[in-house]
């Protein structure tokens, strides 16, 4: 008797839950109007950086080079690469105005989580030093790109060290 009451009363529930009620035709979501105008402002690198990005692209100037790189499995910036790093602290000091981003890179050797972390802390180095050199802390941001963006893609140990790198990009060039 006490189960027959019980389930009278899940029945009765069920079909009280797929009574319907009417839909209107007006009662869907609101329509948000995302055209474009007719411009769509750019920015290009002389925008962002002014002249000094001249600098940074003239092939007898040290600051046209833009890669760190680094042993296997390590994330010590090596000190053939310090003078590199140093030049691009003093051109971050004398133009606060101007952004770094920093790339993280690894070779493909490694799971992705592992390169991804390893990545990280190659940039995180670099900017580090950069830090202790001048630089702001606004002015720079580290990203690892992991082996998403390898420089060489075979399998041999040139290659790998091609890989293993951080990359620095200024405004306009991210």
């Amino acid at each position: 008797m006490r189960s027959t009451l019980a389930a009278s009363f899940v029945v009765i529930g069920l079909l009280a839950g797929c009574s319907s009620t009417p839909m209107t035709q007006d009662s869907g979501a609101a329509v948000e109007d995302r055209t474009t105008p007719d411009t769509i402002p750019t920015v290009t690198p002389t925008q962002a950086a002014g002249s000094s990005l001249a600098e940074l692209t003239d092939p007898s100037s040290p600051l046209s080079k833009r890669s760190v790189f680094f042993d296997y499995d390590s994330f010590v910036i090596r000190g053939e690469f310090m003078p590199l790093v140093e030049a691009h602290a003093r051109f971050l000091v004398a133009h606060p105005d101007i952004k770094m981003l920093i790339q993280g890179n690894a070779d493909e050797r490694g799971s992705r989580e592992y390169n991804l972390a390893l990545g990280q802390k190659r940039a995180d180095a670099i900017k580090k030093a950069l830090l202790l050199l001048g630089a702001k802390e606004g002015q720079i941001e580290a990203v690892s790109l992991g082996e998403e963006k390898p420089r060489c893609t075979d399998s041999t140990e040139d290659c790998y060290a091609q890989n293993r790198r951080g990359d620095m990009l200024y405004s306009g060039e991210f």
